[in-house]
């Protein structure tokens, strides 16, 4: 577990989309966060939520564009797999489809 990520308004994700080799769980602390799985729509996740991203599943998650977010991220590991592989940047497009956070 790495210590507790805050994300600026807009900022997408703590980095490009990835996917784990293994699970990864994000526990939203504060704020309004957006995440979204490859191929499906951009979620809304606030404090309390916990979000299962399965073992290479692509996706991103991070700040809604107009509130921060906090939170923590499980990830599990092994000595036979890295821990994240990082994709493309989430384009301002994708970014833009989210619903209003309000």
């Amino acid at each position: 577990m790495r210590p507790a990520t805050t994300g600026a308004p807009g900022a997408t994700a703590t980095g490009p989309p990835r996917r784990h080799p293994l699970d990864q769980t994000v526990f939203v602390t504060e704020g309004v966060g957006l995440c979204r799985r490859r191929g499906g729509p951009v979620e809304i996740i606030r404090p309390g939520d916990r979000v299962l991203f399965e073992a290479d599943e692509e996706h991103w998650h991070g700040a809604a564009p107009n509130r921060l977010m906090v939170h923590l991220a499980l990830n599990e590991a092994d000595d036979t797999h890295d821990v994240v592989h990082w994709l493309a940047p989430v384009t301002d497009e994708e970014y833009g489809v989210a619903p209003a956070t309000g």
